[in-house]
Formats: C-alpha cells, sequence, structure tokens
C-alpha cells in the first residue's frame, strides 16, 4: 500500500464561490492531459472530521460512510472503471485490501453506475473492495471536492480515514491520467 499513499505535490488552491450556487470552484488542483480542471465542492484536508456521504454500491444498497464508524477507511475515487488506469487502480486496491485486517476497509467511488460496477467487479474478481457509485447522490463528489465540473467524473485521489473519523491523509492525484 506504500506506494499508493506516498504524498504527491499539490498544486496551489484558489477557492471561489460560483454565482449560481454556494458549490467552491477550486483551481489549480487537478489536470486532464496538462489541461487544469475545476474541481467543485469542499476540499478535505487532513485533521478535518471526514463528513459523511451516501452512494450506492454494485447491487443498488445505499450504503453511508457512517456505516464503517469504528474502521480505518481508506476511500479512492477514480473517474470511470471502464478505462485502463481506472481498471488497474481497482486491481491493485483489491489485491492490497485482500490482506488488510477486519479494522481497515476499502471504498472505491466512481460517478460510474452500479450496473458496470456490478459487471467489472465480477469480472475481475474484485471482492475485497467494496465499489460505490456517486451517480444518483453525488454526495462524495460535493463532500469531498472531488466533482469534476463540466464532465461527470470523479478527480483520482485517496483519502484515508482513522477509526474515530479523523482524515489522516488527503491525496488528489495532479495529473487525472496517472
Amino acid at each position: 500500500m506504500a506506494e499508493c499513499l506516498t504524498a504527491q505535490p499539490h498544486f496551489s488552491r484558489k477557492f471561489i464561490k460560483t454565482a449560481d450556487s454556494d458549490m467552491k470552484e477550486n483551481y489549480n488542483v487537478v489536470t486532464l492531459k496538462g489541461t487544469p480542471l475545476i474541481l467543485l465542492g469542499e476540499m478535505v484536508s487532513e485533521g478535518k472530521i471526514a463528513p459523511d456521504f451516501t452512494a450506492t454500491d454494485n447491487t443498488g444498497k445505499e450504503v453511508r460512510l457512517s456505516d464503517f464508524k469504528g474502521k480505518h477507511i481508506i476511500i479512492t475515487s477514480f473517474p470511470s472503471i471502464n478505462t485502463p488506469v481506472c481498471a488497474t487502480q481497482a486491481r491493485r486496491f483489491n489485491i492490497k485490501a485482500s490482506s488488510l485486517g477486519d479494522d481497515i476497509v476499502v471504498l472505491g467511488i466512481s460517478r460510474d453506475n452500479q450496473e458496470d460496477l456490478h459487471k467489472f467487479c465480477a469480472a475481475e474478481g474484485i471482492k475485497s473492495v467494496v465499489t460505490l457509485s456517486d451517480r444518483k447522490y453525488g454526495d462524495f463528489g460535493e463532500r469531498y471536492g472531488f466533482l469534476v465540473k463540466d464532465k461527470d467524473i470523479l478527480a483520482r485521489g485517496t483519502v484515508i480515514v482513522d477509526k474515530d473519523g479523523e482524515i489522516i491523509y488527503a491525496e488528489y492525484v495532479p495529473e487525472i491520467k496517472d
């Protein structure tokens, strides 16, 4: 897991509220093939309490972050399971998660629909990562600042929450394709 948790340099952040919404726009955080993207929502950082969010698992069941209270939680966010980099990310986290104890849960979240997540997990044998869709509620993207403006995707990144609900690591991967 160490290579996934190595701190990446962060771009400087500039927060601006949009005119038609209360959602913050976060600039100079991530790029796609070198083109800067705007992230929407409240970005998270170490030392803060992890905001609760609601998503659906790959069977359509509603899942909340608070369902895992008392466990260490690793959240891995990715743009789309149907791309090579994201598929590799899901596979690698699944391998690493299979050797973790019962007090650690790994959540993989994207804006993919639950059917695509279910098909991928079934085909690839993904059983150690709880895959979640942020499509229905959009809570994660907005509350964690991973929602990419003008695209229907989440930025790539990792958030680690300790058993007391405090964020102990937050990474927004600077280049979404990496």
